[in-house]
């Protein structure tokens, strides 16, 4: 892996390139294709599920009231839709360390 603190699209290239035996161009298409569909799907409205590593779930913010933080001047904050990150049970033990089979 070429990053230190990173996993970049070009990284995980690399992973499939060597497990798969795909070019690396085939290989870096393939991860294209994937992070594409899952964009396609949030895009319309869908939840992308991962089973064994997580969710990407939509959630819809309503309008509040901010403020700023340097001048502590009250400011709207219109409403929007987030993308939040759900990590399966399997993904929290492997991070935490724990002995996952």
């Amino acid at each position: 892996m070429r990053s230190i603190n990173t996993l970049t699209r070009a990284d995980l290239a690399e992973t499939i390139n060597r497990k798969m035996g795909l070019s690396r161009a085939e290989s870096l298409d393939m991860v294209e294709a994937i992070l594409e569909k899952m964009c396609h799907a949030l895009h319309e409205g869908q939840n992308v599920k991962i089973s064994g590593f997580g969710s990407f779930v939509l959630r819809d913010k309503n309008e509040r009231i901010g403020r700023n933080p340097k001048t502590g001047v009250e400011v709207p904050i219109t409403p929007r839709r987030v993308v939040t990150f759900r990590a399966s049970q399997l993904m929290k033990d492997r991070v935490a360390g724990a002995k996952v089979e």
